[in-house]
């Protein structure tokens, strides 16, 4: 079989929703997380052919479960926030990296690709003012019962309270050396689960701290800085819409950014669902000027193709 010289193929950066591995209504065991990921994974293995890939991936609901396994056993000491995102990197990167090994098996994809799975840190300032102001969900929904004797903040969301953590803007990705490597030498790479490690700078070395990032503001500062050509969020509703949920729910297929600036301006756009998406989106457009495509874990293939999503534009209108 024929294949493209890796030196042609442009690189495309995948950033998952947290609704890849758990839906909607799930209890998030394993069984349901690996079933899951074999929407967006076959798309990806399809994808490869095409592209040099990035993965990365969000871990709310996956560190939010650990936090709840410590908190309610007191017979091993308590882990840091950044040591459990360290482990869902782990974790969930060994179960997208076996489900696209077996996908690409599947498909018949001769490649001579490696997969590996990246533990990644991420740099934030230490005098952001989010640390100040925990506004990042995580975990499950927590009835007000279960969350009322909690010593954290929490959130109102639909069917109860989330809690809610410090999340820090990404300053630079400390691996983004490795990881242009990694892909320029045909590896696929799943990196910056969980928006990365977060750290401080302590003169020549770093520190963690006790916060989670924005899994899509991460991964496009990731696309910034390795100048990748097209970044993709996939995420559970199938591009940008204004009046979400409303009787008057319209889906755009493309917005330029002066649009994007308006609607948020309008409140289209909340913080803690399709906010983070669209300032990630415009982020990287206006660092690299390439594409970016929010879309359904379902229509991975087709945003990329130019058919499905919502494309974020510099100045043409459609």
């Amino acid at each position: 079989m024929a294949t493209i010289d890796k030196q042609e193929k442009e690189t495309l950066l995948i950033a998952l929703g947290g609704n890849a591995l758990i839906r909607k209504g799930q209890v998030g065991s394993i069984e349901e997380q690996f079933e899951n990921l074999k929407v967006p994974i076959r798309q990806i293995a399809s994808l490869s052919r095409q592209y040099k890939i990035i993965i990365t991936h969000g871990n709310g609901p996956q560190v939010g479960n650990l936090l709840l396994q410590q908190e309610s056993c007191t017979e091993v000491p308590r882990l840091p926030l950044e040591i459990l995102v360290a482990q869902t990197q782990g974790q969930i990167g060994y179960m997208i990296e076996s489900s696209l090994d077996t996908a690409l098996m599947e498909l018949g994809v001769w490649t001579k690709q490696l997969l590996i799975t990246l533990i990644s840190y991420v740099v934030v300032d230490e005098k952001d003012p989010a640390f100040q102001n925990p506004t990042k969900p995580i975990g499950p929904v927590l009835s007000r019962e279960q969350a009322k004797d909690l010593p954290y903040p929490t959130r109102e969301v639909p069917g109860g309270l989330r809690r809610l953590v410090a999340s820090p803007k990404p300053v630079t990705v400390v691996e983004k050396r490795e990881i242009k490597s990694l892909v320029d030498n045909d590896f696929i790479v799943i990196c910056c689960g969980g928006g990365g490690i977060p750290v401080i700078r302590e003169g020549r070395a770093f520190h963690g701290v006790d916060a989670v990032i924005d899994k899509d503001l991460a991964s496009a500062k990731l696309a910034e800085e390795i100048r990748v050509d097209v970044f993709l969020i996939a995420t559970d509703v199938e591009g940008v819409a204004l009046g979400y949920g409303g009787p008057d729910q319209r889906f755009l297929r493309h917005m330029t950014l002066a649009e994007a600036a308006q609607y948020e301006a309008e409140g289209h756009f909340p913080p803690g669902s399709m906010g983070p998406k669209i300032e990630a989106a415009v982020q990287f457009i206006k660092k690299r000027g390439n594409r970016a495509v929010i879309t359904s874990i379902g229509a991975i293939e087709p945003a990329v193709a130019g058919t499905a999503g919502t494309e974020i534009l510099v100045d043409v209108k459609f």
